[in-house]
């Protein structure tokens, strides 16, 4: 009898891991799926660029201002609660985007989608840290993080395809019926847990937070529309700041704070801030700026733009275990640093690609990419509980996480601004007697990749100067992306360069977007 019911519980508990896998491929398809499809939701819906951008950024704010809040709630009303009604609002969410016509409601649903993704992650891994101890529960994170990476892989050829058979609106099905079958599968076998000594949500500083996020990333997506300068740009990147400090100030005086700030005072542990922050420069924004050149600049099908995005995404699948590998006899912090010079000699050599290359002029410098990405990726979310006391280790992983999603929101919105106001430098520089307005609206456009818009107002002579002067955008945008990426190098170095700590959690770990 024991034997069968110990059976039953171990038959439950892989249910349960396959339903929170399953829910794992929600974030990476809901992340990766919005940018392929944002050209032709576009040429269906229409918008303007700045409209069309909230599709995938939207998403992100959303995600990474209400990560922390939605840790606070399942370990206050229970990581079961939390899980199933996060999946439950992303089935629904994805079944209204379905049948959406107005690009402001598709916004107002991709912003509910992220709300969802948070309380998917947050509900999905605490409750799978109660259900699997010792090395059953690092096989068991192995297993999510190589979904999250399946997810990355292989959404945009998924995406892709649904789009050139079925249209934009079935993309946004594939996350629906994954979450639809981990309700179904593994929530019944789910049990409840909560943290007794939760004290409930920080209210002020979950606010304050998401108050500062949202003012920075609209603040930033603002700026190519009114001028860094303006008074609606520089009203909102003060209110931010001021949100910020509050936020801060909110946090060093609650019992338990979202946020605790002491971390900061352990010089390895800022260091790790710095890996999320490069792999989003030097990964993640591609995975959103690359799909638009590909599809809206270069004219490529969504599918064969997702066949082209997986040179960059496949090195996730095997080479965050190979960094975990090789982490036993080299330093954690000198692989991670060394995979971010590699990322950056990848962005260097994807400068030079120039509109019209071949698929294969691409492969080499994404795969440099991917590859450099996919050391830091696997080692980073253990370095982040290694380098501070184990009884840290919840804080610290909230933390990390806050850093790599927030970061993501700003990086994406600021590279998104860096690309326009390079075009309109650019054009201006090449047609000085263009009304200003005719210009700047046009840089917008082809930042958008919304090529057919962009040129409609110039003559046809004027069409390869606005490719070129594109081109030669991008270009720079490359080169800043590799700035960042080798500074940040040098940063890993410096903190983490030397022997230390071990990473503790396992090379495939649950990695956020």
């Amino acid at each position: 009898m024991s034997t069968t019911t110990s059976s039953g519980a171990r038959a439950g508990r892989w249910l349960i891991l396959g339903a929170v896998c399953l829910a794992a491929l929600i974030p990476p398809l809901g992340f990766t799926g919005g940018a392929v499809a944002m050209p032709a939701i576009g040429r269906e819906l229409g918008g303007s660029p700045f409209a069309l951008n909230w599709i995938v950024n939207g998403y992100m704010l959303a995600f990474g201002s209400t990560l922390m809040a939605a840790g606070a709630l399942s370990d206050q009303y229970g990581r079961k609660k939390v899980f199933s009604t996060g999946v439950g609002l992303f089935v629904l969410a994805s079944l209204l985007l379905a049948g959406v016509s107005q690009l402001p409601w598709l916004n107002l649903l991709r912003g509910a989608q992220g709300l969802a993704g948070a309380m998917i992650l947050a509900g999905g891994t605490a409750a799978l840290a109660q259900e699997f101890d010792g090395p059953a529960r690092t096989r068991a994170f192995a297993m999510l993080g190589t979904t999250f990476g399946i997810g990355l892989a292989f959404g945009p050829v998924l995406t892709g395809w649904l789009i050139q058979d079925f249209g934009w609106r079935a993309s946004f099905l594939t996350g629906a019926a994954a979450g639809v079958l981990a309700l179904l599968l593994g929530v019944p076998k789910m049990h409840e847990s909560r943290d007794p000594g939760a004290t409930g949500l920080d209210w002020p500083g979950s606010i304050s937070f998401t108050a500062a996020l949202g003012a920075l990333t609209l603040g930033i997506m603002q700026a190519p529309l009114h001028g860094w300068l303006s008074a609606q740009v520089t009203g909102l990147l003060s209110a931010a700041f001021a949100l910020m400090v509050l936020f801060v100030w909110i946090e060093r005086r609650v019992r338990r704070p979202m946020l605790d700030l002491s971390l900061f005072r352990y010089t390895r542990f800022i260091g790790v801030q710095a890996l999320p922050l490069a792999t989003c420069y030097c990964y993640v924004v591609l995975l959103i700026m690359l799909p638009i050149r590909f599809i809206g600049i270069e004219g490529h099908s969504e599918l064969d733009a997702g066949w082209m995005l997986m040179t960059l995404s496949l090195p996730m699948l095997v080479v965050p275990a190979m960094a975990a590998s090789l982490a036993h006899r080299i330093p954690a912090g000198v692989l991670c640093g060394a995979g971010l010079l590699l990322a950056a000699v990848g962005l260097l050599y994807m400068s030079r690609i120039a509109p019209g290359q071949s698929v294969w002029d691409w492969a080499v410098p994404m795969l440099l990419v991917g590859v450099g990405s996919g050391m830091p990726w696997g080692l980073m979310d253990g370095l982040s509980v290694s380098v501070v006391p184990r009884e840290r280790a919840g804080m610290a992983t909230g933390i990390f996480s806050t850093t790599r999603v927030a970061g993501e929101c700003i990086g994406l919105a600021l590279m998104s601004a860096v690309l326009v106001g390079l075009l309109q430098w650019r054009l201006h520089v090449a047609m000085p007697s263009v009304e200003i307005d005719v210009v700047n609206a046009t840089a917008r456009q082809l930042a958008a990749g919304n090529r057919l818009l962009a040129m409609a107002p110039w003559p046809d002579a004027a069409h390869a100067a606005l490719i070129t002067a594109y081109s030669e955008a991008f270009r720079w945008v490359m080169y800043v992306l590799a700035a960042i990426t080798t500074v940040s190098a040098l940063v890993v170095f410096g903190f983490l360069g030397k022997a230390g700590a071990a990473p503790e959690a396992d090379a495939n770990s649950c990695a956020v977007l």
